[in-house]
């Protein structure tokens, strides 16, 4: 389903260029749970902006449902993540003068054939599925930082899409929410078999992982792709 063949990226800087992705390789079937490892400034959360089609490399395939999405337009890749990908920000981005029902309906306000009666009641429905309906007229500042990310991945699950990439999805959350968020998330990969590649710090997210690619210097430490040990959640 995704699947990178030499990809390379890097930013311009004095003295020297910075080399963030070098020749990047691997792939990631549907329904697969991947994570992402590697300490900061390894080049994890710019794989996963070129993965998603936010940001592209400088040289290299990235493939998407057998589409090279590297020689893709900026209105063809819209439409793309209109359709097949959520993204779940570290930072949330919740638009402040949106509510929740609002900010979640966001990426169906987006396309075309939908009415604002059928985005709010999707959205609606995916409030309650998180236990946050009670939270439906609130503003982003009003909510706290666990309810915010349940707001953002709610969001990334409105257009049902086929992957969906998490950028540190847990990172400044307490354990029980990061247990909440962990849940939602696997609960979409396992039951309805949505891709699910995560970048992270945490190795107890990581263990939850089909697969975990370590990355550092810009580079997949582990070519092989060695199976994770998996570990069930209670």
């Amino acid at each position: 389903m995704l699947e990178f063949i030499n990809v390379s990226k890097q930013f311009e800087s004095q003295p020297d260029p910075i080399h963030v992705l070098k020749n990047i390789s691997f792939s990631i079937g549907n329904g697969e749970f991947v994570a992402i490892m590697g300490p900061s400034g390894s080049g994890k959360s710019t794989l996963l902006g070129i993965a998603a089609g936010l940001d592209r490399p400088d040289s290299g395939v990235v493939s998407l449902d057998g589409i090279d999405i590297t020689k893709e337009n900026e209105s063809t890749l819209a439409t793309m993540r209109l359709n097949k990908i959520g993204f779940i920000f570290q930072n949330f981005q919740l638009l402040p003068g949106m509510n929740a029902i609002e900010n979640i309906g966001i990426p169906l306000y987006l396309k075309s054939g939908f009415s604002e009666k059928e985005i709010n009641d999707k959205a609606l429905g995916l409030l309650k599925s998180i236990s946050m309906d009670h939270r439906a007229n609130h503003f982003p500042k009003q909510l706290s930082g666990g309810e915010e990310q349940r707001i953002a991945i709610a969001r990334a699950f409105i257009n049902d899409p086929k992957i969906i990439f998490a950028d540190e999805p847990t990172a400044n959350l307490d354990s029980k929410n990061s247990n909440v968020v962990l849940d939602l998330l696997l609960e979409r990969n396992k039951k309805l078999k949505t891709t699910l590649v995560i970048v992270t710090h945490d190795p107890q997210v990581a263990k939850l992982a089909d697969r975990i690619l370590t990355m550092r210097d810009g580079e997949i430490l582990t070519p092989k792709q060695t199976p994770a040990k998996k570990k069930k959640r209670k």
